[in-house]
């Protein structure tokens, strides 16, 4: 019981860092008007998905409840405002 607990914080830890330095990074790039509320409210959807899940399912590995969350943080990223500007930026 202690273990699954411990487990639980420490993906819970993981996704309120992840999420928080997604956030601050898009504070300091984007525009004010730009800030992407929409990306961060997936981020949080996600993370209490996640986290729903490693707390059900004990079998799930904390590595792969991190990894899940850290690709899903790199694939919201892609899709913000900074991103697809040096994309449009890079192929003009």
């Amino acid at each position: 019981m202690l273990e699954k607990t411990l487990s639980t914080i420490s993906v819970t830890t993981f996704v309120i860092i992840s999420t928080a330095a997604f956030g601050y990074a898009e504070y300091t790039s984007a525009d004010l008007y730009k800030y992407p509320y929409f990306q961060l409210g997936c981020m949080i959807i996600g993370g209490f998905l996640i986290i729903s899940l490693k707390n059900k399912y004990s079998r799930l590995y904390v590595s792969e409840a991190v990894g899940a969350f850290a690709l899903y943080t790199v694939m919201i990223s892609l899709f913000t405002t900074p991103v697809i500007d040096l994309v449009a930026w890079l192929f003009n």
